[in-house]
């Protein structure tokens, strides 16, 4: 079975599967891999502490507490890629490496920003929802679970 993404609803057009936009289905598919990238949880943290200010790898890997270092060199290198994030080399021994923000990297981090302070300020009420919601699965598999008499 075709993920819904993946444009198992062909009968709805563009418009429905983009989200609103009118892509082509390659273009659609690009923009998603876009988002994929710049939305992931190392991806999000990388932006938000190079928005601070350039930062070397071991920088960038303490501050980001769970990463792996081959996470976090994966995570630059997509962002580099999609140039996001400059990588620069200084020439000492041994070499220096910083990576900083490019300007396509600096109006995404508002972007970012806004998305971190809106989770900070709702935190409360999606940990009560989530705790709702596991409730509610939890005493509905217990219904079903529980033999009726007749």
């Amino acid at each position: 079975m075709r993920r819904y993404h993946e444009g198992n609803h062909s009968h709805l057009g563009t418009h429905a599967r983009s989200g609103g936009a009118h892509y082509s289905d390659e273009r659609g598919a690009f923009v998603r891999n876009v988002l994929d990238r710049i939305g992931d949880k190392w991806s999000v943290l990388v932006i938000c502490r190079l928005g601070e200010r350039p930062h070397r790898f071991n920088e960038l890997r303490r501050a980001a507490t769970g990463i792996t270092q081959r996470m976090l060199t994966s995570t630059l290198r997509g962002l580099e890629r999609d140039g996001v994030v400059s990588r620069t080399v200084h020439p000492t021994t041994p070499p220096r490496v910083e990576y900083a923000l490019t300007g396509a990297g600096q109006s995404l981090l508002s972007i970012v920003q806004d998305l971190c302070n809106w989770t900070d300020e709702h935190l409360g009420s999606i940990r009560a929802a989530r705790q709702a919601y596991d409730q509610r699965l939890a005493e509905s598999f217990a219904d079903e679970s529980t033999p009726t008499t007749r």
